[in-house]
Formats: C-alpha cells, sequence, structure tokens
C-alpha cells in the first residue's frame, strides 16, 4: 500500500496518536451519534412510506 510497510504505518499511527490524542474521544463520540442520528433517520422514512409498508406485507 503505497510503499509503506508495516515499521512505517506503526510509526505514522503513533504520530498521529501523539498529535490527536487528546481530540479522538470526543471525534468517537460524535461519530457515534451521527450514526445514530443516519440510522435513525432511514428508520424513520421506512416507517413514513406507506408504498414500501404495502410492499413488506405482501
Amino acid at each position: 500500500m503505497f510503499g509503506l510497510g508495516t515499521p512505517e504505518l506503526v510509526i505514522l499511527a503513533l504520530i498521529v496518536l501523539l498529535l490527536f490524542g487528546s481530540r479522538l474521544p470526543s471525534a468517537m463520540k460524535s461519530l457515534g451519534m451521527s450514526v445514530n442520528s443516519f440510522k435513525k433517520g432511514m428508520n424513520e422514512t421506512d416507517d413514513d412510506d406507506p408504498d414500501r409498508l404495502d410492499e413488506k406485507d405482501e
């Protein structure tokens, strides 16, 4: 992958962790909330569509 081996990827991951480590928990929390909101929105659109409900019953 782009000429990067395992040692280079580990070093790169450590540098990213050092630079963004303090912001990582809040970023993951907001990402999780976004995914939950997206899933909830998808379920609501399925419930609101009457044609889709008819297809499920058949």
